[in-house]
């Protein structure tokens, strides 16, 4: 009997490996099914221009029909159990499909860290629907404000998301001359943390410039449906920010139809544990993306990014086919190309392969930041569709 092999997921890491595994495997020797809730790729890191205009949402969603080949199949529906032990995959419908190797690559879901009345009360920028809600609300609380009572919109966490999420919303603000007021929070020191601070401030140069308030150093307590608080604790009464609109973008972790698959995952997150060549705790079980905890050596993992994600789809891609002749898998290392992140029509690059400045903006940081989409549209499509989409990213 054919082998079969089984992908969740149509993120960068399940269209990537679709992709990859097509272009390895040889005839006769798997059949490939594709698992996914929704029956197209969106292209996860431009879905904050669906924020500024909901119509982008034709040029960063691709249909899967345009992605696998005829010969492999697909099944829409969300996972909700996988049995290790049977080797099988059930939808939500009650469609089940068998496996004798699987790779996971659901993505992350948003973390909201316990916080009181945050999840309740904050939209997240995790798809598609999100984009277009917080559109929406931005949209219908501008049309009933004024230059004396505008608009509050806070954005928590200023990581790439919530940096792209105010840049955006700032565009939206200056194209319809809307009265809105943006306000950025991050509970640590500096707006995208942990990185090298001539980003840091070139983000914070490009965010101020947006007029976009930026407030750094406390961390969001509790939220309802008024306000956030800062800070506080026992001696210190929380500081009230009120809002109209809420978006958390303040961290990750796993998806819920991860947490029963009978394989090693982080306690804390539900990420999956697998080795750098994309093998869990379960070898007939692979895990890539978002989803997973990939290690890197050192006791370091792969970083949770679209570009890590591409990088990785090829290998784990090759890997199931290899897997499903018997062949050796390959082991992946993740290579950081550098870092592009754009402030709504801006955009900063920093430490990109190849270029003579370490960090730049203007013309050749937007250019750069369109390529990297067109270039992977037109991977996991067409030319044509990459070349269409060039104007909106």
């Amino acid at each position: 009997m054919t082998t079969q092999v089984v992908v969740v997921g149509s993120g960068y890491a399940g269209a990537g490996a679709v992709k990859a595994f097509e272009d390895e495997v040889g005839e006769g020797e798997a059949e490939l099914t594709w698992i996914s809730e929704h029956d197209y790729h969106l292209v996860l890191h431009e879905v904050h221009r669906a924020i500024r205009n909901p119509a982008v949402a034709e040029k960063i969603t691709i249909p899967v029909d345009e992605i696998k080949s005829p010969e492999s199949e697909f099944v829409q529906g969300r996972v909700v159990d996988v049995d290790t032990e049977e080797r099988v995959v059930e939808t939500g419908d009650g469609t089940t499909v068998d496996y004798d190797y699987l790779l996971l690559g659901v993505g992350s879901t948003t973390a909201f860290f316990g916080i009181e009345g945050l999840e309740e009360n904050a939209h997240q920028l995790k798809s598609l629907d999100d984009a277009k809600a917080i559109h929406e609300d931005v949209r219908s609380a501008a049309a009933e404000a004024t230059r004396s009572d505008p608009v509050e919109v806070i954005v928590g966490g200023a990581g790439l998301s919530g940096i792209q999420t105010a840049g955006e919303i700032a565009e939206y603000r200056d194209k319809h001359r809307a009265p809105i007021e943006i306000t950025l929070v991050e509970g640590l020191d500096e707006v995208f943390p942990g990185n090298d601070p001539q980003l840091q401030g070139a983000l914070r140069q490009r965010l101020e410039d947006a007029d976009v308030e930026i407030l750094t150093g406390d961390f969001i307590s509790e939220a309802d449906e008024d306000a956030v608080y800062l800070g506080g604790g026992e001696d210190e009464e929380p500081e009230e920010l009120a809002h109209d609109v809420l978006v958390w973008t303040g961290g990750i972790t796993g998806q819920p139809e991860i947490e029963g698959v009978e394989v090693e995952k982080d306690e804390r997150s539900s990420r999956v544990h697998a080795a750098s060549d994309f093998v869990t705790s379960d070898d007939r079980v692979f895990a890539i993306g978002d989803s997973a905890l990939v290690e890197q050596g050192d006791d370091d993992v792969a970083p949770p990014t679209a570009q890590a994600a591409w990088q990785a789809a090829e290998v784990a891609g090759e890997n199931l086919a290899r897997a499903a002749r018997g062949a050796p898998l390959q082991s992946w290392e993740h290579k950081d190309k550098g870092t592009v992140i754009s402030v709504g029509e801006e955009a900063v690059a920093h430490d990109v392969i190849g270029m003579p400045i370490k960090t730049f903006g203007g013309a050749p940081a937007k250019l750069l930041k369109k390529s990297i989409a067109v270039r992977w549209i037109a991977k996991v499509s067409s030319t044509g569709r990459g070349v269409s989409a060039f104007g909106d990213m």
